[in-house]
């Protein structure tokens, strides 16, 4: 396989800072792979107890909110979308509708959350989006979410 295919495939640490606008402590991904270009990828979020919410979610009983997991999916179905599209710069990227959000098992530290994203529909700036969250192959949470993108400017579109 030669570079510039996995190049596709995968995104790091660096690469996910080029295309999101999020920074600590609101990153939620730390590895996005097995992207298939405009239909799906898988996100990788290494849950540790350093982040700040386990300090009051819940003290003694540390639960990463289930809201964070859907925001992990949000943020790895912006990833595949940017990569997807070529876009090398940070989107700004909106939640438009939230779905048959379930939650299946607590996400806690030392936990290694799995995003695995399809996409549903893909328009111009909206996209619709499955989630599921997995941990050691156990469902962890899934939804539906949809998402208003926000596309970069372009140096024709500022004439």
């Amino acid at each position: 396989m030669t570079e510039e295919i996995q190049a596709l495939l995968e995104a790091d640490h660096e690469k996910i800072l080029k295309i999101l606008p999020h920074r600590y402590p609101f990153l939620m991904i730390d590895h996005v792979r097995d992207i298939d270009p405009g239909k799906s990828a898988v996100g990788i979020k290494n849950v540790t107890f350093n982040e700040p919410h386990f300090q009051g979610h819940f003290p003694g009983h540390p639960v990463m909110p289930g809201v964070l997991v859907i925001e992990a999916m949000a943020q790895t179905s912006a990833v595949l979308i940017g990569l997807s599209r070529g876009i090398s710069e940070q989107l700004m990227i909106y939640f438009t509708t939230v779905d048959k959000a379930k939650f299946r098992r607590p996400v806690v530290p030392g936990d290694v959350l799995e995003l695995h994203v399809e996409v549903k529909r893909a328009g111009s700036r909206i996209g619709k989006f499955e989630g599921r969250a997995i941990v050691n192959g156990e469902l962890a949470a899934e939804a539906e979410f949809s998402a208003m993108v926000q596309l970069p400017k372009t140096d024709s579109a500022e004439s």
